[in-house]
This record gives C-alpha cells, structure tokens and sequence, in this order.
C-alpha cells in the first residue's frame, strides 16, 4: 500500500492510492473460503461446491468489496495521519482505461482543501450593542392592558371610540384570512379608524394597508404577511366586525395585585412596573443580544477574505444527495450554501483561536438552569436538586437535544466573547427605537 499527495494550488490535492494484491488478496481469500463453507448451488451439498465454481460466480464482486474496503479504511487512515482538514469528502478521479483484471490498483482522489485564513476581531467598527429600556410610556400602556383584561367586558352592538374590536381581516389575492383583535388607536391613518365609528356587528370595513400601522412590520402580526411582503404593501383588506366590547378596567387595588403577583407580593402601581420593566428588559435583551451577534457575524463574513475550492465543491454537491444533480442544480445548491460555509469556517476558526470549547459539567449546568426556568413558568419555584438532575439526565440521553443545547451554549461563549473583543458601542434605546434599528426604518 503506497499512498501520495500532489498539491494542484492552495485549495486543491490529488492523493493517489496504490493498492497492490498483497493488500487485498487474503481477505479474499478468507471471504471466498467463508462462502464455500455456506455456499448451495443445485447439484452440490452444502460445504462441497468447488472453489473454481465459487470463485467464477462470486469472486469478482467479493474482489470489488475487499478492495473497496481496503482503499477506504487506508484513505481515511492517511487523512488523519496528515490532519488535512478538507472540505466535504474526497471525489474519485474516473479512469476510464482501469483494469480490474490487474492485480495491482490506483486510485485517484480530488480533495477539497480548507483555506488559509485568520480572524481579526479587533478590526471591527461601527458597531453597536443596543441596550433596551422599558420606557414610561410602554409601562404605563402595559398596566392599562392588565387593568382591561381584568376589568369588565360590556359586549355592545355599535362601535364607539375605545371599544375592543374583534373579527377577520380577508384579501383572497394574498391569501390572507386571519382574525384580529384590536382598538382603533393602533391605526396610525386617523381617517381609516374613523371607518369603525358606527358601525355594527357584521358590517365590513375595508382598509388600505399603505400607511395603516405607524410601524409595517404590524401587518406581520394582524395580516399574517411575510416580512418581505410588509415593506410598501398596498392592498385593500376587508375587515368583518364579529364582536364589539368595551373594556371597563379594573381598579389597580390589592385585590388586582394579588390575583396578578400573589397573596402580599405586590401592594403599589409603582412595584408592578418594576416587575413589567425587569420583566421585559430581560426579554429585550435576549433580542438585542441576538442582533449584535448577527452583526457581528455579517461583519466577520464581509472582512474576512479567502477563496474556496469552489469547482470541487460544486462537483462535491452533485454526488453527496440520495438523488445525484445536475451541475447546473449543483451550481444554484453551492450560491445557496455558500455564504453558510464561509460562516461556518470563520466561527470554527474564531472557536479555535480563543479556545472555546464546552465542557459537559458546562453543558449540564446550562440545562439545569434552563429546565428551572421552564419549572418556574409553570410554578414550580422550588424544585429539588434530584428532581432537575433527573430531568437533565433524561434531557442529555438524547442526541439531537445534546447538539441543540451544545449549540446554544457554544453561541453565549461567542456573544461573550465577542463584548469582549469585538470594539462596539453600546447604545441605550427603547423598544420602538430598536425595530426602527433592526430593520432600518
């Protein structure tokens, strides 16, 4: 067995594997035995067909395997004996003069070889990290919607300024038919609330969506719509009046903040928007976080420069399917995959030049903490330590859980890392401020 590498550029080989009878030939001679012991061919007992007869009829296939699995475990071996880090798996070169009448075999195999890069986090700019507040006007508008979902609904037949709307809003052309709840102070278009005034229980109003929400990405909440489609959308909507009501709020009293918090947790309107506040400003933050590290990720995949083997990859895409492409198919999957790719090698090398790895008592503390939180969500606030440790067993013995988990872990050691490294601003902003931000309105 003889095994060599050429080197075509920086980001191609050729490694060629010579096989010769020695390697092969007695496991198939041990294979061609094991069948002439078990082997039954009409005519002949069990255990007594010739070998000349075995040979003729399954020797060529059993040749073809042995070689195969030779030339396989060898490949493979040499792989990691070399630490060539390759980018999907090797291609075997098509010969068409081999022989397999010869005793002696070569095989030829393209490789697809990982680039060269570093990752310099320090280079970044114009980077922000937005920190975001639940101002008073979000406070104030969160305890008027706790005062009415605990307040007394009055159902009425006519609309009236500050009722509570419900019905379906229909356009058969989009496909949208989706039910809506709402007050007519959330259209930003005064003229087309004042439609509602007046109106009964079964009457349709039809709207225009351009300019209807102060903020379109809306129409992704009440119509349903994609969030490309949100952006300019200018169609008309028929909205069908199911049921009218009218909020009576509920007194903010000891009696409301019990039923909100517990017998004695709350006891002031001032401590309910300390909690709304804590509340979602952890629930931003996760938002927030998420945004500086898709940022960051954008800017790393801009900055960071190298090339790929890309007609290796191509060829690569069309043979590793159930079902072989095209190259022009292969060609649309490799523009779909690319920029993916890229990402993936760029956080791989950002993983190992910091040297972020996850240890699994890490892995276990993260789903103990994560599994407590689920457990308080439904009132469980203080569960025993046999009890979490049982659940995290269970949650851990599962593979798919272990990589989901394992990947969530790995992504807080980036967040953390790239705060620390990656040159940012931090910018304080409320929530409105933020969606302005996030999609560039």
């Amino acid at each position: 067995m003889n095994i060599t590498r050429r080197n075509i550029d920086d980001l191609n080989a050729v490694v060629t594997v010579e096989v010769n009878k020695e390697d092969y030939a007695p496991k198939v001679e041990a294979v061609l035995k094991n069948y002439a012991k078990t082997a039954t061919i009409p005519g002949f007992r069990k255990g007594t067909v010739p070998m000349s007869m075995i040979k003729k009829q399954y020797g060529k296939a059993i040749l073809l395997e042995e070689v195969n699995k030779v030339l396989q475990e060898n490949l493979n071996k040499y792989l990691q004996q070399e630490k060539l880090d390759i980018l999907g798996n090797p291609l075997p070169k098509v010969d068409e003069h081999f022989n397999w009448e010869a005793e002696d075999y070569k095989f030829d195999f393209e490789l697809g070889l990982t680039p060269t890069f570093e990752v310099d986090l320090s280079k970044a700019k114009n980077l922000t990290q937005y920190k975001i507040v639940a101002d008073d006007k979000m406070l104030e508008d969160q305890v008027m919607r706790i005062r009415k979902q605990y307040g007394k609904m009055i159902s009425k037949d006519t609309i009236e300024a500050g009722d509570d709307i419900a019905g379906t809003f229909n356009n058969e052309e989009k496909g949208i038919n989706n039910p809506g709840q709402f007050t007519l102070d959330v259209f930003n278009d005064k003229k087309q609330a004042d439609l509602f005034i007046g109106k009964k229980v079964g009457d349709v109003v039809t709207l225009n969506t351009k300019g209807l929400f102060a903020d379109d990405h809306q129409l992704m909440d009440y119509l349903k719509v994609s969030h490309d489609d949100v952006h300019g959308l200018d169609i008309n909507v028929d909205f069908t009046i199911e049921e009218v009501n009218n909020a009576e709020p509920a007194e903010l009293n000891q009696e409301l903040f019990d039923k909100l918090f517990g017998e004695g947790n709350v006891s002031s309107v001032e401590e309910i928007k300390e909690k709304i506040k804590q509340d979602a400003e952890t629930q931003f933050e996760s938002q927030a976080n998420q945004k500086f590290l898709n940022d960051v990720t954008e800017y790393l995949l801009t900055d960071t420069k190298f090339d790929l083997p890309a007609t290796f990859l191509k060829k690569w895409i069309q043979t590793v399917g159930e079902t072989p492409l095209t190259p022009e198919q292969a060609e649309e999957e490799y523009a779909r995959s690319e920029k993916g790719l890229r990402y993936q090698l760029i956080e791989g090398k950002v993983m190992s030049q910091n040297n972020l790895q996850i240890t699994f008592e890490e892995l276990k503390d993260y789903t103990a903490q994560m599994i407590r939180k689920q457990m308080a969500q439904f009132g469980q606030m203080n569960p025993t330590d046999a009890d979490v440790d049982g659940i995290v067993a269970r949650v851990l013995s599962n593979q798919e859980e272990v990589k989901r988990l394992s990947d969530q872990v790995m992504s807080e050691k980036m967040l953390n890392l790239y705060k620390e490294k990656v040159a940012h601003e931090v910018k304080e902003v409320n929530y409105e401020q933020f969606i302005a931000a996030s999609y560039g309105e």
